[in-house]
């Protein structure tokens, strides 16, 4: 049965964020740092895991990817990750 994975991604040159979703978290976050050609993550390299949750199911971690990227989520990661980091 897969796990899938909601990750926050946290650019230390920029100090910007990333949130996504997965059910291989070392290949996407390989794909962020080094394979990328195109997109948002590939302008901030490199990269750093701040955040990861689990879920059973593709429905579950989908639900959580857009709470995290809905303003009271962005609100909850600034309040209570990111402070870890800056």
């Amino acid at each position: 049965m897969n796990e899938f994975v909601v990750y926050i991604l946290l650019s230390s040159s920029s100090g910007k964020t990333y949130t996504g979703m997965t059910s291989d978290l070392i290949t996407r976050f390989h794909f962020h740092n080094s394979k990328s050609t195109k997109g948002y993550t590939l302008r901030y390299r490199p990269w750093t895991v701040i955040h990861v949750e689990f879920f059973k199911s593709k429905k579950e971690a989908l639900i959580r990817e857009k709470e995290l990227k809905s303003g009271k989520g962005r609100n909850w990661l600034r309040l209570n990750i990111l402070p870890n980091y800056f």
